[in-house]
């Protein structure tokens, strides 16, 4: 299944040019245009998804074997002091293409790309962190 004007459903399909480093019948990985280090790849789902929330077990299981794949590599051919892997869903956490992607990016100290964290968090009290847990295994 693909999307039409999905730029990364072009590339599964073949329509679009990519750098890609590896393909399996569900996942396909390629090296990011925009390259803010070394080594920044994209893993995506062939089938178009917009987020993980739309994951079922077994493409989600083939993305996370291709990511574990992709990670080990990048982290054999790059310098890196370690990696960042990233997902975001939707605009406000700057989801550029609505299609699943994780990002795998080599990471060096100092580097001075995305700190998730602008200030150390502050740890929720325990009845808090309950509550949470509570509301989340509710919904699951």
């Amino acid at each position: 299944m693909s999307a039409e004007g999905c730029v990364f459903c072009d590339i599964a399909a073949g329509r679009a040019p990519a750098s890609i480093v590896f393909a399996d019948e569900l996942t396909l990985a390629f090296v990011d245009l925009r390259q803010f280090h070394p080594g920044h790849m994209l893993v995506i789902p062939r089938a178009h998804l917009n987020d993980v929330r739309e994951l079922d077990e077994r493409v989600g299981s083939a993305v996370m074997a291709s990511v574990a794949r992709i990670t080990r590599a990048v982290a054999q051919v790059f310098p890196n002091d370690g990696l960042s892997l990233w997902h975001s869903i939707g605009p406000s956490a700057f989801q550029e293409v609505p299609h699943l992607h994780i990002h795998i990016h080599p990471r060096l100290p100092d580097d001075g790309f995305l700190r998730v964290y602008p200030q150390e968090p502050v740890s929720a009290h325990a009845d808090l962190r309950e509550d949470y847990a509570r509301r989340l295994r509710a919904a699951l």
